[in-house]
């Protein structure tokens, strides 16, 4: 019986009191009962919660009473067990690590498409100007092995530092098409998105909440195998449960 929601969600947004915020928000979700990893930077915060859906939702209630996380939606899927051992606040240099330091998502998010939207563009093979579209998937190979978009570009970075320099090896690719970047949730491909555009790509769109808002909104529709999540579950499939292939 699945009676513990999962939730994953993110924000670019200049946090100063990070290292304040981190006292107040571990206390608060120890006070819950919950368990997962909250990464807060200057940049904005990163969170994977589980526990009963009366606490995780009483979380995010709090979380958004704060006006600048009132418009944070988080993704949920539900586990018949608890996937994480251990409750972590954690202060980071980035919420998702770049080390590119010119990329500030705060400052104006790149451009955003919806899972309805790439669905349709993927059916028709092109988008509503005509442009050809590719989607590009930002995870590392390890995770696309698991499951991708079919037809994605995949070029087998290691971990998503790598991800500027792969970008400018293979931009020329990319030129002319309309390009969706995609990941897990959403947070990666937003900074890539952003990098993409300022590397001087004119068509580049953002997957809206990523591969779980998309098996959400679309299920598996032009897409094969699942998608790994970095808890103990491994791999959810398109129904947003465990996934055993």
């Amino acid at each position: 019986m699945n009676t513990t929601l999962n939730i994953s969600a993110y924000k670019f947004i200049a946090l100063p009191d990070a290292a304040e915020l981190r006292v107040t928000l571990l206390q608060r979700a120890q006070g819950l009962q919950l368990k997962g990893t909250i990464l807060l930077a200057e940049e904005g915060i990163n969170l994977f919660l589980a526990g009963s859906g009366e606490a995780v939702r009483g979380f995010m209630a709090e979380l958004q009473a704060d006006a600048r996380f009132s418009d944070i939606a988080p993704k949920e899927s539900w586990s018949a067990h608890q996937p994480f051992k251990k409750m972590l606040v954690k202060v980071k240099r980035e919420i998702i690590r770049m080390d590119h330091p010119a990329i500030h998502p705060a400052e104006g998010r790149a451009p955003a498409v919806d899972a309805q939207t790439v669905k349709r563009w993927l059916d028709q093979g092109h988008d509503d100007s005509g442009r050809p579209v590719v989607t590009l998937d930002t995870r590392n190979a390890f995770e696309v092995d698991h499951g991708t978009f079919n037809g994605a570009i995949d070029w087998r970075i290691g971990k998503f530092t790598e991800f500027p320099q792969a970008l400018l090896d293979h931009k020329a690719e990319l030129q002319d098409k309309t390009v969706v970047s995609f990941c897990t949730g959403g947070i990666r491909c937003e900074k890539a998105a952003i990098f993409m555009r300022e590397a001087g790509l004119a068509h580049v769109y953002q997957l809206e909440g990523g591969i779980l808002k998309y098996f959400e909104e679309a299920g598996d529709a032009h897409y094969t195998g699942s998608c790994f999540v970095f808890d103990e579950r491994r791999a959810l499939g398109a129904d947003l449960s465990v996934s055993h292939q």
